[in-house]
């Protein structure tokens, strides 16, 4: 299921561990795809991330079916999901060179 019940997040493959905000979603509020709920710990400003579930320091972030970033810390379900608590990976020619030593 793509949208939440109520409309408020997007997430568009069954591997999403984060859901990206269409509108703003209040502290409280309940993000329903499917059989999967999650409670908003603290407001997200819409096109931020939520996570859908609870995400351990260093595993993927996982956005529209595809790996987006590491959790630099463990982040708890319903929590904001950004650049405070992810590093990016993508196009990190650094991590590239560091792969091929």
């Amino acid at each position: 299921m793509a949208l939440s019940s109520d409309g408020l997040a997007l997430r568009l493959a069954e591997t999403d561990n984060v859901a990206v905000a269409l509108r703003r979603i209040a502290t409280g509020s309940s993000i329903v795809f499917g059989d999967l709920a999650v409670v908003a710990s603290e407001e997200i400003a819409p096109g931020h991330k939520i996570a859908l579930r609870t995400i351990d320091a260093g595993e993927a972030v996982v956005k529209y079916g595809e790996t987006m970033g590491r959790a630099t810390v463990r982040i708890a379900a319903g929590s904001h999901a950004h650049v405070h608590n992810i590093e990016g990976i993508r196009g990190r020619g650094d991590l590239a060179a560091a792969g091929s030593r």
